[in-house]
């Protein structure tokens, strides 16, 4: 069973195994979310993830995660050039993302919410989809133990803490 937590803070200060960056498909790391990890674990995380772009939007890749206490990044490209994103791309980028996660034999995971930022989607929606394909990956032989969904600002925290509750019942 996966342990699913809610934590307002900074993602890139979390203990876990690995960090889900929200990422364009060419895997530049510029603001949000993968600027504060590129800031935090360093300039070489965006090197080696440039190397393996670009990805097709849904689609993730692993990196290491530099000065980060985590082990590796998992990129999850979820949006193009365009910057827009939707249910099925976030969608996709979750399940990609635990999918690596899986291949990599991980414990713990941290996700921010998805596409919500530059992106633009509706955190409950988000919040919605994200929890579900979680839920979802449970069925899966996995090691995974723990997901938590890091959520900087208090509207995004508040959005996957009451999805959190509604499927807690």
């Amino acid at each position: 069973m996966i342990k699913i937590e809610v934590y307002q803070g900074d993602i890139t200060q979390l203990e876990v195994d690995a960090l889900v960056n929200a990422a364009n498909n060419r895997l530049w790391m510029g603001g949000g979310v993968a600027g504060a990890i590129k800031r935090a674990g360093g300039k070489e995380i965006e090197d080696e993830a440039i190397k393996k772009g670009p990805i097709p939007i849904g689609e993730a890749v692993v990196t290491g995660a530099g000065k980060l206490k985590a082990g590796y990044i998992i990129h999850a490209a979820v949006m193009g050039q365009d910057l827009k994103t939707d249910a099925q791309k976030i969608e996709l980028a979750t399940r990609n993302s635990l999918l690596r996660a899986d291949e990599l034999g991980i414990r713990s995971l941290a996700f921010p919410a998805l596409g919500t930022g530059v992106g633009g989607f509706p955190l409950e929606a988000c919040a919605k989809i994200m929890m579900s394909e979680v839920g979802k990956h449970q069925d899966k032989k996995t090691k995974l133990e723990r997901v938590v969904f890091a959520l900087y600002a208090e509207p995004a925290y508040q959005a996957f803490k009451r999805e959190l509750e509604a499927r807690s019942g």
